[in-house]
């Protein structure tokens, strides 16, 4: 089996298409010619829907997520989308011993472990009160949780979607809240730095990650928050130096990040710092649902964006004021740390 060749993110209407695909999602449904297959078909730059029509969806009684096929077909335009017609399609072994699958999972662009690292020169740096930094390289100290969130996605689908995108956005949201604390000088920047570092633990049990990254049990079952200070909650515990109530805030921190109960919130922000992590990680998230449609927009040459249902409203791209102090190829300081692999 070859090296795979052909990207979602590079294709184009018209284009033919003969390589090995992951299945995102899978359902069939119906229509006047008869039973079809809607297919969502995934790789590492993307996703594309694909269709596959009666009678040749017959030969399929059965498609799952986390499957792999081997897909021959074309791309169409439909609604102003790319998407994937299927003549043929031959499912795989799961994972496949020849197939690289660092080709199927979106990453973040800055690896992993660089931002794991990231996160914890923060805790060096701002972390002055030692129970505080020892409660904090604790937790990210130990096997598990690393393991964990060095493979953990952001979300299922909305945002931070990607290997490293739990790691990514917490380090953003991190960032973010110690530069709020730049302007108001009066936040407990500790604390808040411990409830940004930890504000979404759950995630990466809440989520299997992988290849079909879907709901786990647990995640239907608790959700992030609940798994997150069941987590926490054993050093919490061990922290014997760390005061009761520095703890409680945490913990409130981490309960009252979603911001209202609408949005999932067991309670509502009660402290200034509350405010602040709810606010800033509710704005990191935004900012990357974003950024990955001026990805598809800047493909397309497109200054709106389709209607997006998870903002409520189209995007634009501004054109950016020109800065002529700015040296060429200099990256701002403050870069986002956006997927190369959208």
């Amino acid at each position: 089996m070859g090296k795979k060749s052909q990207y979602i993110h590079d294709m184009a209407p018209g284009q033919p298409v003969n390589d090995i695909f992951l299945l995102a999602s899978a359902n069939q449904a119906q229509s006047r010619n008869g039973p079809y297959w809607n297919i969502t078909f995934q790789d590492a730059t993307g996703k594309i829907d694909g269709k596959i029509w009666s009678p040749k969806s017959q030969e399929y009684p059965a498609l799952a997520p986390g499957q792999m096929a081997h897909v021959q077909g074309f791309v169409e335009n439909y609604r102003d989308k790319n998407q994937l017609k299927v003549d043929h399609m031959e499912l795989l072994e799961t994972p496949h011993p020849d197939v690289d699958m660092g080709d199927f999972l979106p990453t973040s662009a800055v690896p992993p472990q660089e931002l794991m690292e990231a996160v914890e020169e923060l805790v060096t740096e701002h972390m002055k009160h030692k129970p505080w930094k020892l409660f904090c390289k604790n937790v990210l100290g130990n096997e598990e949780i690393r393991t964990r969130l060095l493979s953990a996605p952001g979300a299922k689908t909305v945002h931070h979607a990607y290997v490293g995108g739990l790691l990514e956005h917490t380090l953003q949201v991190a960032r973010s809240c110690m530069a709020q604390c730049d302007v108001y000088p009066t936040l407990d920047r500790q604390t808040l730095l411990a409830g940004a570092i930890f504000h979404d633990l759950g995630k990466a049990w809440e989520l299997s990650g992988g290849l079909t990254n879907d709901y786990t049990d647990e995640g239907r079952l608790l959700g992030h928050i609940q798994i997150g200070q069941n987590k926490l909650e054993p050093f919490l515990k061990k922290a014997k130096s760390l005061d009761e109530s520095l703890k409680l805030h945490l913990r409130h921190l981490i309960t009252s990040h979603h911001g209202e109960h609408d949005f999932g919130a067991p309670v509502r922000p009660k402290t200034p710092e509350a405010f602040v992590l709810h606010f800033v990680d509710n704005m990191d998230a935004k900012l990357n649902i974003i950024e990955q449609a001026y990805v598809d927009m800047d493909k397309n040459g497109q200054e709106w964006s389709p209607y997006m249902r998870f903002l409520e409203r189209n995007v634009y791209r501004a054109p950016t004021t020109p800065d002529p102090s700015a040296k060429k190829n200099e990256k701002p300081e403050n870069q986002c740390l956006l997927p190369l692999k959208a």
